[in-house]
């Protein structure tokens, strides 16, 4: 029989959190990380004083702003919430090897074998609580189960700041009252799905039978009732490497310059660049995102002759990508360049033009010195002098 050793470690409202931790005015305030009022960004991370007025991720910014009128919004600094990560994954892995990240702000643990050292998983959960606490400043929820997918609810259930144990042979009881949206793969259009036919709570759907699920849903309808009996089998998988970073923003108005786009790009390169060599790595594949004003989007990517975190390689790259997409009347509302393809800074091997490379990596290395110090808006391009608020974003 399965033991409860899973958990579910998932920090409370992060974004919006860190934001609080490092501006004092902020705490006790109704935080909104994401686009401001008026602009047609999104929520990214609410804090908790914003959700009490019904503000959530991935709303609109305006209503949210009707929704709580006295939220601070505040722009992403991504940089900021990545090296936060970084050190709650570290806290995590001090604890246990097998840790499976699923976002900057979450992560699985199995801490089977840890009990004879540390504890039982409910002292493990409380010890991880109490060094996020203490060296982040931070509060995370934690869930324990037998199984990813459960032990994943029941932090959520706990939030904000909580630990719930689901107790071995209880799974299906705990899950039972529980709305159908909760089961892991069960979106919007699922659940609506699955609610037209009288299907509204976790239990109604371990109540039917697999043949009939399948008819419907396909092969997806064995696999979520098997979720919501509380049959997960899937193990942890730890360090899985991070199959991209990017940075991507929606406009305040929809954008059909080419000019400004490449502004946009040739920023958003730099930051992505700066991310890869914080991070020690470099990548091959870039990957430009544009979302037209309908809202059709379109990935394009290109191979890399060689791995790199070089600002003007990724541009140039993007820039050539935008090329193949640009057509007459065009006008997008989101651009994005993603890096993907990682090899680690120091497995590298010199291009042929290594001594030009060497020259670009002492100016990489300047410029981000310079940032480190003075801020990141204290050395820019001169080409995006001008530029800012033609290519300033809505979230």
């Amino acid at each position: 029989m399965p033991s409860a050793t899973i958990l579910h470690a998932d920090l409370d409202a992060f974004f919006a959190a860190v934001e609080q931790r490092d501006n004092p005015e902020l705490r006790g305030r109704p935080v909104i990380v994401g686009g401001k009022q008026g602009q047609r960004g999104v929520v990214t991370s609410p804090s908790y004083e914003a959700r009490r007025f019904g503000v959530h991720s991935a709303m609109p910014s305006a209503t949210a702003k009707r929704l709580c009128p006295e939220a601070v919004f505040v722009r992403p600094r991504h940089a900021a919430y990545s090296a936060v990560s970084d050190q709650i994954m570290n806290i995590l892995r001090s604890v246990t090897p097998l840790v499976e990240p699923l976002s900057l702000d979450e992560a699985f643990l199995d801490v089977a074998g840890c009990e004879r050292s540390l504890g039982t998983p409910v002292e493990i959960a409380r010890i991880i609580k109490g060094l996020v606490l203490r060296e982040e400043r931070l509060t995370i929820s934690i869930g324990i189960a037998t199984s990813k997918s459960v032990a994943k609810i029941a932090s959520d259930l706990s939030k904000p700041d909580g630990l719930l144990v689901v107790p071995v042979g209880t799974e299906r009881e705990f899950l039972a009252p529980l709305p159908v949206g909760k089961v892991w793969g069960v979106g919007p259009k699922t659940r609506s799905m699955l609610e037209n036919i009288g299907i509204r709570t976790i239990g109604d759907l371990a109540n039917q039978k697999a043949s009939g699920l399948s008819a419907k849903l396909g092969r997806n309808g064995h696999r979520i009732r098997r979720l919501a009996v509380g049959i997960d089998e899937r193990s942890i998988e730890p360090d899985p490497r991070r199959k991209s970073l990017g940075h991507e923003t929606t406009f305040d108005l929809d954008v059909r310059d080419p000019s400004t786009l490449r502004a946009f790009l040739l920023e958003a390169s730099e930051k992505v660049a700066k991310r890869l060599r914080t991070q020690r790595i470099r990548g091959r594949v870039v990957t430009l995102k544009l979302r037209y004003a309908d809202f059709t989007t379109i990935t394009r990517r290109r191979t890399l002759d060689t791995h790199s975190d070089e600002g003007r390689v990724i541009y140039k790259t993007a820039t050539g990508l935008l090329d193949t997409a640009l057509t007459r009347g065009s006008r997008f509302r989101l651009a994005g360049v993603h890096v993907s393809d990682f090899s680690r800074d120091d497995m590298e091997q010199l291009p042929l033009d290594w001594s030009q490379s060497l020259r670009n990596r002492r100016l990489d290395l300047a410029v981000d010195a310079i940032a480190e110090r003075f801020g990141p808006h204290s050395v820019s391009w001169g080409r995006l002098v001008g530029t800012a608020a033609q290519v300033r974003p809505a979230g």
